[in-house]
């Protein structure tokens, strides 16, 4: 009988982690009681309505929570050992080479006062190690990989000299130069029209191919989602209500507001039997003021007593496919 070999740590294995931030004094969670693993060469979508805690989420998974905000429980592991055993030193070397992050805003994280080649070059020669001509050589192909024309010219420009949809391509390259063992990716192609979006992705699925690179993809999109994760978790209101293999979450969700998203997708039918635009009513909570019990229940057609007091708590009775709600399956 051949020994049982145990299954590999995950690359990433976070357990209860919860965000605190403070918005006009009034402290709240921003992301309560995060539970996400991250396996090698595997994708995970965070999906979610906007203020839902993804990109808090991903930013705390660097810590690079904006102050007056802070990790304020529970364990984040990369490779097996525990993040806060890292030395300054050491998460400033996995920051940007083996852990790289697409930010939301390229608008806000690149300094306006230097050219785009003196921002890519140095990721480059900080990272990689790489003297001037080669950086200004790679650079350029980097910039021509996300689909920037001309690129050795657009090396030379500042900022606010490019479209925003080109900012954001700069971006997603300096991230991808070191090919990094993972990507976090907080709405990368949301300012580029659909033939760049449509190249970004398949340049990240042929890099994730080619280096085993895992990536968690924030979106609202369900559709890009769909088409580049593994595996989904739905996060409401700073907490994940539903998790599991993207197959099964799209096929057969199980909680109440994973179903209204799908269901709130448009249908590309024509003519007079389209259907009418389905949507989840109301709107989501001030994430400072939430519902006691599950946080959806004021918005959710099958809402009953008990969910004003139950835990939000995943049940996973079927295999890696958990949902938050008790009721509905």
């Amino acid at each position: 009988m051949m020994p049982h070999t145990p299954p590999p740590n995950p690359l990433l294995d976070v357990r209860d982690l919860s965000v605190g931030l403070t918005n006009r004094h009034v402290a709240f969670l921003a992301a309560d009681r995060i539970a996400l693993q991250v396996k090698t060469g595997q994708s995970l979508g965070l999906l979610g309505e906007s203020g839902c805690g993804k990109s808090i989420t991903l930013r705390a998974l660097l810590g690079l929570v904006p102050h007056p905000g802070e990790i304020v429980g529970g364990h984040i592991e990369w490779k097996g050992r525990d993040w806060r055993s890292f030395s300054h030193r050491e998460i400033m070397k996995i920051r940007g080479k083996e852990i790289a992050m697409i930010f939301q805003d390229p608008a806000s994280c690149l300094n306006p006062v230097f050219t785009i080649g003196d921002q890519t070059t140095e990721t480059l020669r900080l990272k990689l190690g790489l003297r001037s001509k080669a950086a200004q050589t790679f650079a350029a192909d980097l910039l021509d990989q996300v689909g920037i024309p001309a690129p050795a010219e657009r090396l030379r420009l500042y900022p606010h000299e490019l479209s925003g949809g080109m900012r954001q391509r700069v971006m997603i390259a300096m991230a991808i130069a070191t090919e990094p063992d993972l990507l976090l990716a907080d709405e990368p192609t949301t300012a580029l029209d659909v033939t760049i979006q449509d190249q970004i992705l398949n340049l990240l699925a042929r890099l994730k191919e080619r280096t085993a690179m895992s990536m968690i993809l924030v979106s609202h999109d369900v559709g890009v989602v769909a088409q580049n994760c593994d595996v989904i978790a739905v996060m409401y209101a700073g907490r994940i209500m539903e998790s599991g293999p993207a197959r099964d979450i799209l096929q057969a969700p199980r909680h109440p507001y994973t179903r209204g998203l799908l269901a709130a997708i448009p249908q590309l039918r024509v003519g007079a039997g389209r259907p009418p635009l389905k949507t989840i009513a109301g709107l989501p909570p001030n994430p400072a003021q939430l519902p006691q019990g599950c946080p959806f229940q004021p918005r959710c057609p099958s809402a009953r007593p008990e969910c004003r007091t139950i835990p939000v708590t995943l049940d996973r009775n079927l295999p890696g496919h958990g949902s938050a709600c008790p009721f509905v399956n």
